[in-house]
């Protein structure tokens, strides 16, 4: 380990690749003449940077791929002694069996609690112990199955003993130990999510404990332990509660999203719904796990100052001896075409709001770039045309947001939520976002404003650039879901390629009534808005 830390210290010095941004000297110049330069010298080298960007990227960036199945992409950065680590499986909400939702968001929240060597104090004591809480929970869970004719003696037997089996075991759990081993080891930012398409887990440390890292993830993939299940899938359920049930957006959108997909599983929500939560069997979970969490399955990326062959080297050592698991056929399930406006109406002692999405293609067919042109139009900041128009001009709304979603796996949609400013109504909101999409149909977009899209989107990009974490986090992204980290080099010279004419196209094919689902958040009849005391 020492030598490989040595190693890693003297490539340092050898592979820096610090630039020197040139000095912009306009003190020459006319006044009237240097803004005009200092403008035009500020677009060629931000489009310099970015060509050199996606050079340096294409020529640093390192590739592998071990004989089980699991591909590494390593990019080393000089700068302070430290790597992002992001692991990514091509598994999600939409992976999951009928009845089943939340499955893969229960099993993150149980990749957190060990495994066999990790998280335990006497492991061969604490299993039987385990085993005895999973037999009691699954009976417990027969009884609950049964409604009505269940009998609710036995199970508040069941749950009694079930308490008293968790804190006999708890006497041998190291709670948190893997984020404690981070935190004392230097580590930030160690968590989990997980979203329709993947689910991640990264963190952030210190160049001299990337060993460290390899063996801990390792060995939670390699023999992960879902201890404490029925209570974490409590948890879970307080989380439901706390981010849907009890939340007016929260509420919102679940019901949007299964109003919008009514075959495919996008329509289910990632966390799950109450009732397979509350029963979601533990063996279910398991198999889940060692169906999907497969080495030839899974993406890991590594940016920081860390060695290329040195971190194939470590990975392979730790993670090349976990076996390779056959990947089911995948969802085939496709929304069919809408057939005319679906719309809502949300009961929820609130703020009224509303969400509006069209269907459309994921990523990366073409049109999907022309919505992120237009997403740019209509909500990039202060100066988007729905931002300009309802908030700023009419001020008929206190907000209003687009984005793409809910996955790139299955076709998706492009969504708005907008919250109208009291006494304004959300038909008033509506109809303005409407008026603003027609003129998208109608009237072409000026070439200056195709431009500053451009330039914002160079922007982004080289932000992108800044941060070990954010670098590590797209290249994943990007690697899992279309198969090449590339996307994110090539996708500016793509937008370059947007015309007026496809802008017009897109939306005239999309935004269409026939293709818009609808839900609105009201409150219900007899309740009014609490008024503020006065003072």
């Amino acid at each position: 380990m020492t030598s490989n830390i040595s190693k890693i210290m003297i490539l340092k010095s050898v592979y820096r690749n610090d630039t020197v941004n040139p000095v912009l000297r306009s003190d020459t110049i006319p006044p009237s003449s240097a803004r005009i330069f200092a403008y035009v010298a500020a677009l060629l080298l931000l489009a310099s940077s970015h060509a050199f960007a996606q050079e340096t990227l294409e020529k640093r960036v390192k590739e592998y791929t071990l004989d089980n199945g699991l591909r590494i992409i390593v990019l080393q950065r000089a700068g302070s002694p430290s790597f992002a680590a992001y692991i990514r499986f091509l598994v999600g909400g939409i992976d999951e069996e009928a009845g089943q939702s939340g499955t893969a968001h229960i099993l993150e929240h149980m990749l957190f609690k060990g495994s066999e060597n990790i998280g335990t104090l006497d492991f061969k004591k604490e299993e039987p112990l385990m085993k005895k809480a999973e037999e009691i929970g699954r009976n417990i869970d027969t009884e609950v199955r049964k409604g009505d004719k269940g009998d609710s003696e036995k199970i508040k037997r069941l749950k009694d003993e079930l308490g008293k089996t968790l804190e006999e075991q708890r006497k041998y759990i190291i709670k948190d130990e893997i984020s404690s081993i981070y935190q004392r080891g230097g580590g930030s930012g160690f968590n989990a999510f997980t979203s329709q398409d993947t689910t991640t887990y990264l963190v952030k440390l210190p160049s001299n404990k990337f060993e460290l890292w390899a063996w801990i993830e390792s060995d939670r993939l390699r023999s992960p332990v879902l201890r404490e299940y029925y209570s974490e899938r409590d948890v879970v359920l307080e989380e439901r509660r706390r981010s849907v049930d009890n939340s007016p957006s929260g509420t919102l959108y679940e019901q949007y999203g299964a109003a919008a997909f009514q075959a495919h599983p996008y329509g289910n929500p990632i966390i799950g719904w109450s009732s397979d939560i509350s029963l979601l069997p533990k063996d279910k979970v398991r198999k889940f796990l060692q169906t999907y969490y497969s080495p030839g399955n899974m993406v890991i990326c590594i940016v920081g100052d860390i060695e290329p062959d040195y971190a194939y080297n470590t990975i392979r050592r730790y993670f090349g001896d976990i076996p390779r698991q056959e990947i089911p056929d995948r969802v085939g399930t496709k929304e069919p075409m809408q057939k005319g406006e679906r719309r809502i109406m949300v009961e929820f002692d609130a703020n009224p709001e509303a969400m509006i999405g069209f269907h459309k293609p994921p990523v990366p067919h073409k049109d999907d770039y022309v919505f992120d042109v237009i997403n740019y139009i209509l909500t990039s900041g202060r100066t988007g045309r729905l931002y300009r128009s309802l908030v700023l001009e009419k001020g008929i709304a206190v907000s209003v947001d687009a984005w793409t979603g809910p996955g790139d796996r299955g076709g998706n949609l492009f969504n708005f939520h907008a919250v109208p400013r009291s006494p304004h109504t959300v038909a008033e909101v509506e109809k303005a976002i409407y008026d603003e999409l027609e003129k998208l149909k109608t009237e072409p977009v000026s070439l200056r404003e195709l431009e500053k899209i451009t330039n914002n989107v160079e922007a982004d990009y080289i932000r992108k650039l800044k941060s070990n974490s954010g670098l590590a986090h797209y290249i994943s992204s990007y690697a899992i879901l279309l198969g090449d980290w590339r996307y994110m080099t090539t996708y500016s010279d793509r937008i370059k390629e947007i015309t007026a004419e496809d802008i017009m196209a897109v939306a005239t094919k999309y935004f269409t009534k026939n293709n818009r689902t609808v839900a609105i958040l009201v409150r219900p009849e007899g309740k009014t808005p609490e008024k503020k005391a006065s003072k």
